[in-house]
């Protein structure tokens, strides 16, 4: 069976779960083998084996001293050294530009945003917002695939993740960007927002001197903080808790809306989610829609009220 390779993200050794999602997509495909580069790889193989991973590529840490060229070089000299079926790898801003510059070294075509993979190495696309599937495939070479975060749900399965080093000749344009500096971005007490389980976002509908509303029903939970584009554009709240297509896509079990109307833009980012709750005062709101529950309402009403409430069954 033919190796399909997964671009590992890590963060200090502890591996994220849209690389739990990549193994397991992989698994449909052929052999998973896991790439990892930078340090803590001991740390990481316990994750990479309970869901699937058979080999562990482990890259010299210099490849992590630059930025995206020597990552597709690696990937490139890995798919071309083992045969790989094809490259997997989220779809991330970096990780898009890693895709694109190794399928052009390999000769291949690369598919960007993609939400489902099988075995045959068709892929869906979720395109207008969520309005349309389409399905695609790439023609020539190994393909090279880049998968939102939260599109596919990981499924443990036990692998051998076995580690092998192995080396790789970067080339003198490939360190013309060097990394000189990494600053280590403070977190809070919430999880992280594209792997919570729960999330509380809040819209236009919120208002620019209350978010702590929708933050303190997210504590209340254990729940990840998001906002809608609305609320970023208007400097309501940082713009790395954006939830929607030109922001992160979350699938919680959970998912929360206070005062989003719900816009093409925004579902795009949620509607994956397994159970929706929508509470907003406009009854035609199209967030009603997509809504498992649905309340209408004021939220500065409500979202305390049911604060109150969790809190007091804790």
């Amino acid at each position: 069976m033919a190796e399909v390779l997964v671009l590992v993200d890590h963060v200090d050794g502890q591996v994220k779960k849209v690389t739990t999602e990549l193994l397991t997509a992989a698994r449909r495909i052929g052999e998973p083998a896991a790439v990892w580069v930078g340090e803590g790889v001991e740390s990481g193989k316990a994750a990479l084996a309970e869901f699937g991973a058979e080999k562990v590529y482990v890259a010299p840490a210099e490849v992590n001293d630059y930025v995206v060229a020597p990552k597709a070089e690696l990937l490139t000299k890995l798919a071309q050294d083992k045969g790989a079926a094809a490259i997997l790898v989220s779809a991330t801003a970096e990780n898009k530009e890693i895709a694109g510059r190794t399928a052009v070294k390999l000769g291949s075509g690369v598919l960007t945003d993609v939400v489902d993979v099988n075995a045959e190495l068709v892929t869906e696309h979720s395109i207008f917002g969520g309005a349309t599937v389409t399905h695609a495939r790439v023609r020539t070479g190994v393909p090279v695939i880049a998968v939102r975060p939260n599109s596919v749900v990981p499924e443990a399965a036990a692998g051998a993740a076995a580690e092998e080093a192995v080396s790789v000749e970067i080339s003198d344009a490939a360190k013309t960007a060097k990394v000189v500096e990494r600053v280590v971005q403070e977190k809070g007490e919430r999880p992280e927002l594209t792997e919570a389980a729960i999330v509380v976002s809040g819209g236009r509908g919120v208002g620019s001197d209350d978010f702590a509303v929708v933050e303190n029903l997210a504590d209340s939970l254990g729940a990840a903080v998001g906002a809608s584009r609305a609320v970023v554009d208007s400097g309501w709240y940082p713009n790395q808790f954006q939830v929607g297509q030109t922001g992160k896509t979350v699938s919680p079990n959970l998912y929360i809306a206070l005062g989003i109307s719900g816009a093409i833009q925004h579902r795009a980012g949620m509607q994956t989610s397994k159970n929706i709750v929508a509470v907003n005062k406009d009854p035609e709101a199209p967030i009603f829609e997509l809504a498992d529950f649905g309340v209408v309402g004021d939220l500065h009403t409500v979202a305390p009220q049911l604060t109150e409430e969790i809190n007091k069954r804790k």
